[in-house]
């Protein structure tokens, strides 16, 4: 610097970067509740939902019974959809009318405990694909890292090393494993304690017992028992494999932090998501959660407002020279599988 010339003042940023991307977002209007698109959403998707029912109940006892099972896996959900909104409040700002909704939709229409949902939904946004601290990418049936794969022994090796191949397989069972764990964290207790924080545990219990009965009851009523098992196994199948397809693609295959890393806000929800480009088609098959990066910034967003609001978190992510991860619906499944892949070649030498 020559002498006697004066500095320039260092540009000074106003709040955290998220702070000033949540500014552009709010400017735009986006973090406003859209009551009239919700109520049009639930409306035609419980009235769908509701009149699937009522056509298992006037087919009868027929074989065609199967194919509307396949039917109602999808009708079903899309009403879990709905409960994954009202869990982030984005139809009402009232908890009320939010947790009315989402006991609707998960306890009575799908038979899974909305207050364990958000409990586990809430700690996975928390820290996304953080290994100590996100539940879903806990080691269980799948393992996400080479130092849980290390850590399997028997059966659970031998699916370690293969685990890709059976992915998709094992999706089946994922509508299953739901039903199961909302029953666990009713009732699971430890130390004299419940295991599952809980809001509403005994409506939630009574309600998860209407469904059972209520569910049991209709397809026994109308059908034979063979073809009443049938079609809970084709529907309960096919509901948990439209569940995983919607969720793999979010964050499988992306970074995976750990505590040495230090990642601020904006950050952490950008690196480990992965959204999935598409039409309109593909937001309502996926019911937003293509818009991963979107939805993990602002959880409480409506569903409605996320495809404008990818423009603007794209274009910022660009600025700050942050990596935005988004593929087509394909070749995240190639991703994800891929990383499933990837985490066993310890396994096979």
């Amino acid at each position: 610097m020559a002498l006697g010339a004066v500095a320039e003042p260092p540009v000074r940023r106003r709040g955290s970067d998220y702070a000033q991307l949540s500014r552009r977002i709010s400017q735009a209007g986006l973090l406003e509740r859209r009551p009239g698109w919700y109520v049009t959403r639930i409306t035609l998707t419980l009235g769908a939902f509701v009149a699937g029912w009522i056509a298992v109940f006037l087919l009868g006892d027929s074989w065609w019974q199967l194919p509307l099972a396949a039917v109602m896996a999808v009708a079903t959900t899309q009403v879990a959809f709905l409960g994954h909104d009202a869990g982030h409040r984005q139809m009402f700002r009232r908890r009320g009318a939010s947790e009315l909704v989402g006991l609707f939709a998960g306890n009575v229409a799908v038979g899974i405990s909305y207050g364990w949902w958000v409990d586990k939904h809430n700690r996975h946004h928390a820290n996304p694909n953080h290994e100590d601290e996100d539940p879903d990418v806990g080691a269980g049936a799948l393992v996400w890292t080479p130092e849980q794969a290390l850590e399997t022994r028997g059966f659970g090796r031998w699916m370690a090393q293969r685990q890709a191949y059976f992915f998709f397989p094992m999706l089946l069972l994922e509508g299953l494993n739901l039903h199961v764990a909302s029953i666990r964290a009713i009732v699971g207790r430890e130390d004299g304690k419940y295991t599952v924080p809980m809001r509403h545990r005994a409506v939630e219990a009574a309600l998860l017992v209407a469904h059972t009965v209520g569910y049991v009851a209709l397809l026994l009523a109308v059908m034979s028992p063979v073809k009443a098992l049938l079609f809970a196994v084709v529907h309960q199948a096919l509901w948990g494999l439209y569940m995983g397809c919607a969720f793999a693609p979010n964050h499988k295959g992306m970074p995976m932090p750990t505590a040495e890393d230090e990642l601020d806000f904006l950050r952490k929800q950008v690196l480990t998501s992965r959204n999935v480009r598409g039409s309109r088609l593909v937001d309502t098959t996926l019911g937003g959660l293509n818009y991963q990066i979107e939805h993990h910034l602002f959880p409480n967003m409506p569903r409605a407002n996320l495809r404008r609001a990818q423009p603007i978190v794209r274009a910022y992510c660009v600025e700050q020279g942050i990596p935005y991860a988004e593929t087509g619906l394909i070749e995240s499944y190639r991703q994800a599988l891929g990383h499933l892949h990837e985490v066993g070649r310890p396994l096979r030498g």
